[in-house]
């Protein structure tokens, strides 16, 4: 007897040992997905990217190994990320047709339920902070253009000139696209048509950037920022602004999303996420899979970085690559970029 004893014993403190020492994942971070192949990719600059995220990863844990909120340790991974000209958000935006830098950025609570948005801005150096500021200083959700800059600025954020957002790499791309309309154009007598044209040209890698994670609370964030399509017309904004669509976090998930955003807005993609958990129970996992293959049948691609409140982290996407990374409570960093 005293044996059976000791085994249960002994088994059940296994078994709690199991339980208390799991290292789950409490941040995850997205730099876009897209046709990244490594045939294409030189090691300096994987290294360059690697380290970027890396950085990103150890931004974001230092607030939570330290018993910071969330939010705010999603505001610091993506700070790294914006201020980096690698990736398509802040300093390393693509170009508008018109040859401007125009930004976008949400974030979401989720225990609160709390959010913030900003959309077309072309002044504000970090707008993750601007999405933050409208989540914790105003009646609204969403501001865009002028109007988000001139709250910004009541605000104490980081005001720039334009001419910060410019890269050589990002500018020549769009000298490169726009060439291609010219070719289009050249061939299509239509007037109409050609004054309507939105874009024909369609980013070989989503640059946007995004953030997920978990605090010691068990509070979930999730945050994303981007510069947009390379060559967008008449003020055309995707997904990541978008609460549902790029970004969404409630007490059971987060979820950041990156591709062609038009799609993620017409799926509601983020927030399929947690609804198909709460409606369907899948898990965080495989309702991210669900929503990445409804995605594909309607025609789109991208990815999204998603963290539930067990620590269990998921990155499904369907195109060659995707910049990705996670950190777990010890602090061991895990970055992938292909398929």
């Amino acid at each position: 007897m005293k044996k059976i004893v000791g085994l249960i014993l002994s088994v059940l403190t296994i078994s709690t040992y199991a339980q208390t020492k799991q290292d789950k994942v409490v941040l995850v971070i997205h730099g876009g997905a897209g046709t990244i192949l490594k045939k294409n990719m030189t090691p300096e600059k994987e290294k360059a990217y690697r380290d970027a995220l890396a950085e990103s990863l150890t931004k974001g844990y230092e607030v939570i190994k330290q018993g910071g909120e969330s939010e705010n340790a999603v505001i610091e991974a993506i700070k790294v990320m914006e201020n980096s000209p690698l990736f398509n958000a802040g300093k390393g935006a693509v170009f508008t047709h018109e040859g401007k830098n125009e930004l976008d950025a949400s974030l979401m609570i989720g225990n609160t339920m709390q959010a913030g948005a900003v959309a077309g801005v072309t002044t504000i150096k970090n707008p993750i902070l601007a999405a933050k500021a409208v989540l914790q200083n105003s009646a609204h959700v969403m501001m865009v253009g002028k109007g988000a800059e001139e709250f910004a600025q009541t605000q104490g954020l980081e005001i720039v000139d334009p001419s910060y957002f410019k890269t050589e790499e990002r500018w020549n791309s769009l000298q490169k696209v726009l060439e291609k309309d010219k070719e289009k154009m050249e061939l299509d007598h239509d007037a109409k048509t050609q004054a309507y044209v939105p874009f024909n040209f369609v980013d070989e890698k989503f640059g946007t950037v995004g953030a997920v994670a978990l605090d010691n609370k068990g509070h979930i964030s999730a945050g994303t920022s981007t510069g947009g399509m390379t060559n967008k017309r008449f003020g055309r904004v995707g997904d990541s602004p978008i609460i549902g669509a790029g970004t969404y976090a409630n007490s059971e998930v987060g979820v950041s999303s990156t591709g062609w955003g038009e799609y993620f807005i017409k799926a509601v993609a983020a927030y399929d996420v947690a609804a198909l958990m709460n409606y369907k129970k899948l898990s965080s996992k495989k309702a991210g899979e669900e929503v990445i293959k409804k995605i594909g049948d309607l025609g789109g691609d991208g990815g999204m970085i998603i963290l539930d409140k067990n620590g269990q982290a998921s990155f499904p996407f369907n195109t060659a690559g995707m910049y990705r990374g996670s950190i777990t409570q010890s602090g061991k960093i895990t970055i992938e970029i292909y398929q």
